[in-house]
C-alpha cells in the first residue's frame, strides 16, 4: 500500500470540527490491528479464563478512573464526567453475562468471547441510524478494546500524553479516553476517518483548542507517518506535503484572520443594530453553567438556548431539585440583567439513566423523547419545573419546552407548571411571577399550527436543525443523505415564514437557535423572515453581530422574499450568501 500512496501535494476534504490551523509531522494511529484468535479451551479451564476476564476489567477500571483524573484536573468536572458513562459500559452486567456464557457454554477463550460481545452490542446500536447511539456504539469499543489489550498483553493505543516531537494525529478515529489526554504543547491537531460532530472526541478537541478534521474518508492509507501536513480546522481540509507556496496562502490567511479577530473582539459591548436600525436579540446557546465565560467573552446578550441535559446524563440516579436549581441559578446570576431561556428536559429514551427508563427506543428521532418523556413522568418534570421557577427569582429566566407537536402536549405541560407555582406559593418560595413561557417549533405540525400555539405562548424558537430533520426526511449526520440537509429548502423557509406571521399576528416574538443561527451565510434570510432572536454558540457570536451590524433590514426582507420563491435550497442559499458576502466581505474573505 504505502508503494501506492502519491507523493506531492494532496488535499482532503472533510468536516471541520475544532478552529484553527497548523502546520507539522504525521503520526498515523491504528497500524497495527488487535489479533483476536479464538482458541477452544478445556472445561476446567473455564474458571481460570473468567478470572483472566475479571483482572482485565479490574484493571480497565483503574485505567478509566486515572484517565477521569486527569481530565478532571485539565478541563473540569463535566468533561470527566463523559467516563462515568464508560464505566458504566465495563460494569454492564448483561454484556458480562452473555461472555460468561460463551466461556462457559462454548468452551472458548475470554479473548474471543468478549471481542464477539462487544462487536455485537456496538453493531446493535451503530445500526439503528441515531447519532447518539452510534457515539455509544463508539463508547463500548473504546471500552472493550481497552479490556482487550489487557487480556493481549499488549500496550493501549499511543500514549499521546508523551511524544517526542509536535505533530498531527491521524487516526481512523480516537478514543474519547485518548483525544481527553492529548499533550496540547506536542499535538497540533488530528484528522480521522470518522467521527462525528457531536462525539466526545470533536467535544474536547474543541474545549482544549486543537484543530481538528473528521471524516476523511480513509485519510489513514493515503498518508504516512513522517509525512508533512497542513490541517485547517475552519475549512476542513487537510493538506499532506503543503507547498511553499500554499504555506505562504495560509499565512496570510492567519494573518487576515488575526486582524478580523480583533475587529470583532471590538464590538463585544456593542448591541446587533442594522444600518437602518433595526435591532435583534443576539443570544448564545450553553450546555452547562461553566460555558458563561465564553458566552460573557463573546459579546453575547444572554442565553438563548440553556440545554439541562447536562444535569441528566451519563449518571445512575436522577439529579435533585436543589442541584438543578443551583446550577439555573448561577446562570441566571452570571446573565443578568440579560435573558436566560432553559428548555426542560430534551433527551430521547434511549438515552435515559437506566434506573427510570421504562423502555427502549428503535427510533428515537420519532419516539419518546423530550417533552413527551416529561409528560410521562411527571416526578421528573415536576422536579424540573419547580428548581427553575426558583432560579428565576435571581434573574430574568424564561422557560421553553421542546418538541411539542400538539395542543394538548403544550396545555398538559402548562398545567404542571401552574401546578408548581401554587407549590411555591403554598410553601413561600419566591419566584418571578411574570415568567415568559415559550415552546419549540422543531415539528411541521407545529408550524403548521402555530397561530393556534401563539395564543397560549408568550414566544417560539426554532429549532433549525430538527425542524430541517423532520421537514427533509434527513439524517443530517447520515453520510450518505447528509447533503440532503438544507435549512435553506424553501419548505423549511416557508415554515418559518409561518410561525412568525403567526406570532406577529398575536405580537409574539420568535427566536430561532439552530445552527442556521451562527452561519453568516443564512443570517439575513433569518432576519429578513422577521426572527427576532438569534442564538448560536458563543464562538460564532462575534461574526454574527459583525454581519447585523453591516446589514440593511429592506435588502434583509427582499432577500428573504425572493428566498421564498425560490426552487431549490440552493437557489435560496445563493440569494442570502451574495448579500451577506456584500455587506460583510471581511468574514468570507477570512474562511
Amino acid at each position: 500500500m504505502s508503494d501506492r500512496i502519491p507523493t506531492g501535494e494532496r488535499m482532503y476534504r472533510g468536516i471541520p470540527v475544532s478552529v484553527g490551523v497548523s502546520h507539522g509531522k504525521v503520526i498515523v494511529l491504528g497500524d497495527a490491528a488487535r489479533t483476536i484468535l479464538r482458541r477452544e479451551i478445556r472445561p476446567e479451564e473455564v474458571p481460570s479464563e473468567l478470572q483472566r476476564l475479571q483482572d482485565a476489567v479490574a484493571q480497565t477500571r483503574r485505567d478509566l478512573l486515572d484517565v477521569q483524573r486527569q481530565v478532571t484536573e485539565a478541563l473540569g468536572t463535566h468533561e470527566a464526567s463523559l467516563f462515568d458513562a464508560h464505566l458504566l459500559v465495563l460494569e454492564d452486567e448483561m454484556m458480562l453475562a452473555e461472555v460468561h456464557q460463551l466461556v462457559g457454554e462454548q468452551h472458548i477463550n475470554c479473548e474471543a468471547a468478549y471481542h464477539q460481545v462487544v462487536e455485537k452490542f456496538a453493531r446493535a446500536l451503530g445500526e439503528l441510524g441515531d447519532d447518539y447511539l452510534r457515539e455509544r456504539a463508539a463508547d463500548i469499543r473504546d471500552v472493550g478494546g481497552r479490556v482487550l489489550d489487557h487480556l493481549l498483553g499488549r500496550a493501549t493505543e499511543q500514549d499521546l500524553r508523551h511524544l517526542p516531537e509536535p505533530c498531527i494525529i491521524v487516526a481512523p478515529d480516537l478514543a474519547p479516553s485518548t483525544t481527553a489526554v492529548l499533550d496540547r504543547t506536542r499535538v497540533l491537531g488530528f484528522a480521522t476517518d470518522a467521527g462525528g460532530t457531536t462525539s466526545h472526541t470533536a467535544i474536547m478537541a474543541r474545549k482544549l483548542g486543537i484543530p481538528a478534521v473528521i471524516g476523511l474518508g480513509d485519510i489513514t492509507s493515503r498518508i504516512r507517518t513522517g509525512e508533512y501536513a497542513l490541517i485547517d480546522g475552519h475549512g476542513g481540509t487537510l493538506t499532506v506535503n503543503p507547498t511553499d507556496q500554499t504555506l505562504f496562502e495560509y499565512g496570510q490567511l492567519k494573518q487576515r484572520r488575526a486582524a478580523l479577530d480583533e475587529r470583532l473582539a471590538a464590538l463585544r459591548d456593542q448591541p446587533a443594530i442594522t444600518l437602518d436600525g433595526h435591532e435583534v436579540i443576539l443570544a448564545a446557546n450553553i450546555d452547562q453553567p461553566e460555558d458563561m465565560p465564553s458566552l460573557l467573552q463573546s459579546g453575547a446578550h444572554g442565553v438563548g438556548l440553556f440545554r439541562s441535559e447536562f444535569l441528566f446524563l451519563n449518571r445512575r440516579e436522577l439529579p435533585s431539585e436543589e442541584e438543578q436549581y443551583l446550577a439555573y441559578r448561577r446562570v441566571a446570576e452570571a446573565s443578568a440583567p440579560h435573558a436566560v431561556i432553559i428548555r426542560t428536559l430534551d433527551i430521547g429514551g434511549d438515552k435515559l439513566p437506566a434506573s427510570w427508563a421504562r423502555t427502549g427506543e428503535q427510533n428515537p428521532f420519532l419516539g419518546w423523547r423530550a417533552i413527551r418523556i416529561s409528560l410521562a413522568l411527571p416526578e421528573v418534570f415536576h422536579t424540573q419545573l419547580r428548581a427553575i421557577l426558583r432560579a428565576s427569582a435571581h434573574g430574568k429566566v424564561r422557560i421553553m419546552f421542546p418538541m411539542i407537536s400538539s395542543l394538548p402536549e403544550l396545555r398538559e405541560a402548562n398545567a404542571c407548571l401552574e401546578r408548581c407555582r401554587e407549590d411555591l406559593r403554598a410553601e413561600g418560595l419566591p419566584f418571578d411571577e411574570r415568567l415568559e413561557v415559550g415552546m419549540m417549533i422543531e415539528v411541521p405540525g407545529a408550524a403548521l399550527i402555530a397561530d393556534t400555539f401563539a395564543r397560549e405562548v408568550d414566544f417560539f424558537s426554532v429549532g433549525t436543525n430538527d425542524l430541517t430533520g423532520y421537514t427533509l426526511a434527513v439524517d443530517r449526520l447520515n453520510e450518505r443523505v447528509a447533503p440532503l440537509f438544507a435549512p435553506t429548502h424553501p419548505g423549511v423557509l416557508r415554515l418559518i415564514h409561518l410561525t412568525v406571521e403567526a406570532a406577529r399576528r398575536h405580537k409574539r416574538w420568535v427566536g430561532v437557535c439552530g445552527e442556521a443561527a451562527g452561519d453568516p451565510s443564512v443570517v439575513p434570510l433569518l432576519v429578513g423572515l422577521g426572527i427576532n432572536e438569534l442564538s448560536a454558540t458563543p464562538a460564532a457570536v462575534p461574526a454574527v453581530k459583525f454581519l447585523l451590524r453591516r446589514l440593511r433590514m429592506g435588502e434583509a426582507r427582499a432577500a428573504a422574499e425572493k428566498a421564498l420563491a425560490a426552487e431549490s435550497a440552493e437557489e435560496a442559499l445563493a440569494i442570502s450568501h451574495s448579500l451577506a458576502a456584500h455587506s460583510a466581505p471581511e468574514l468570507f474573505q477570512s474562511s
